[in-house]
């Protein structure tokens, strides 16, 4: 249904707030409603993603003893993903390897992490944890990540009609894209705007940001224009299909 661009980002149970832009050279100009073009290209963007099979994406998700940089890949089909975690300022604790899907996160700590996520997970050394639906930055970004990957385009004729609107124009690593911000979610009125989204002229998804409740600032993920790499399942992992 329409209303589901959002639904990835509220479902982790946290409060989100509206952020600001890129710095990237953006122009101002919204709110305002969408036009015809501009929500047929909202409706689309998820289903741009599930039709990739996946993208490389980069989260960054702030925390108040330094942040974390997730860097690797998103498989939309099989609902998993994978890559190394990066902590910056004092919150190292967490770095290696990690792999997730929509109710276990699985780790593999790391004293020197690399910097990409090798294409073949080891075999041994992994940790399996659940994934935690509320009061971790980390978890919650990490189910955002994933729910941004649709099998079917939503509804561009009910976009505008819950709330979904244009805010400006920016340039994200040399592509132009129209800043727009979802929909209300089905369960929570008053939503629109909660979660900004980065869409080119195809429909092509490059940034979300958004705030989550247990993170200082708005967690923001960019996905990277490199090839996509396929996401190789860890033991334990079954991706659905």
């Amino acid at each position: 249904m329409a209303v589901a661009l959002a639904t990835a980002a509220v479902a982790v149970g946290a409060a989100f707030l509206l952020t600001g832009g890129t710095g990237g050279g953006s122009e101002a100009g919204g709110p305002r409603a969408l036009t015809s073009d501009e929500a047929n290209r909202l409706a689309i963007t998820r289903f741009r993603n599930y039709e990739a099979r996946g993208r490389a994406v980069t989260i960054t998700v702030p925390g108040t003893a330094g942040g974390l940089i997730v860097t690797g890949s998103v498989d939309y089909r099989g609902k998993v993903g994978y890559g190394v975690v990066h902590g910056t300022g004092r919150d190292t604790s967490s770095e290696g390897l990690i792999e997730w899907t929509a109710d276990s996160v699985f780790v593999h700590p790391m004293t020197n992490a690399p910097a990409q996520a090798p294409a073949s997970p080891p075999r041994t050394g992994w940790y399996r944890r659940p994934l935690q639906p509320s009061g971790s930055s980390l978890d919650s970004s990490l189910t955002i990540a994933l729910g941004l990957g649709s099998d079917r385009p939503d509804n561009a004729e009910l976009l505008p009609q819950n709330g979904a609107s244009w805010w400006g124009r920016d340039q994200v690593d040399g592509h132009q894209a129209d800043v727009m911000t979802g929909p209300s979610s089905p369960d929570r009125s008053g939503t629109a705007g909660n979660v900004r989204y980065w869409v080119g002229e195809d429909g092509t998804m490059y940034r979300v940001r958004v705030s989550v409740g247990s993170a200082p600032e708005p967690v923001d993920i960019a996905f990277d224009t490199q090839k996509y790499v396929p996401v190789t399942p860890v033991p334990g992992v079954t991706p659905k299909r």
